[in-house]
């Protein structure tokens, strides 16, 4: 039996999802590379390979049931599931998404990536995960997430986001229900808050995304009985 571990990212072709890819192979992990865009996931794969990372491109695009389905019939086995995956839409100056004047299309559209496209590909795999004996799944989540920090105005949580912040606060709480769901099954469910990632989605502004992953693979690596359901970054648990 091979006991080599074997993780999905999901938006691993670049950035957080990239590294925290990297991450996990540097634990040991065979990491699947879920790209949206094949040419780029390739060469993600081939950058991770000559790193020493075992790595395999899995073509994927989270907003599509089949592609998502297509997936899952190239994985044979799961151990760990990393949905970082997202967009954050359009933006004004100083990105700002101001809520009187939002696009509902574009609300349809990050709705679509951040919220059912996590619930799209973590149901397609649980039937994996759940022959795993450690699954783990970690959802990407945000600062922005917390409702907690956004209602406080003594935390910096940067710009109104009305089509991208809510999508982080529903993702927690799908991320709380999954947990409840599967709890007693060995399946930790947990989000990941990694701080401003110098990344394009940020406009390389923040810290290195080498940084920003480690959370995301010390959750993806939990022993068994550690927590689920829970919301951390670096310092700890974040409240909700």
């Amino acid at each position: 039996m091979n006991d080599t571990k074997i993780a999905l990212v999901t938006g691993a072709n670049k950035g957080l999802g990239y590294q925290i890819a990297a991450g996990l192979g540097a634990h040991g992990h065979r990491v699947a590379v879920g790209a949206r865009d094949e040419a780029r996931g390739e060469a993600a794969v081939e950058t991770l390979r000559a790193a020493g990372v075992d790595a395999f491109l899995v073509p994927l695009d989270v907003t599509s049931d089949r592609s998502v389905t297509e997936a899952a019939g190239l994985l044979q086995r799961l151990d760990v599931l990393v949905n970082n995956a997202g967009v954050s839409g359009p933006t004004g100056p100083g990105w700002v998404q101001d809520p009187t004047a939002l696009d509902l299309d574009v609300v349809r559209a990050v709705v679509d990536v951040n919220v059912y496209g996590v619930i799209r590909v973590t149901n397609a795999l649980l039937p994996l995960l759940r022959r795993s004996p450690a699954p783990r799944v970690v959802n990407v989540s945000s600062s922005v997430g917390s409702l907690t920090w956004q209602s406080d105005p003594a935390v910096d949580v940067g710009p109104v986001m009305a089509a991208y912040s809510p999508t982080k606060s529903y993702l927690n709480a799908v991320t709380v229900h999954y947990a409840r769901q599967l709890a007693g099954t060995g399946v930790l469910v947990n989000a990941v808050c990694p701080g401003l990632v110098a990344t394009d989605f940020t406009g390389f502004q923040g810290r290195p995304p080498q940084q920003a992953a480690a959370t995301a693979v010390r959750l993806a690596t939990l022993p068994d009985g550690g927590p689920t359901g829970g919301f951390f970054n670096d310092e700890g648990p974040v409240p909700w």
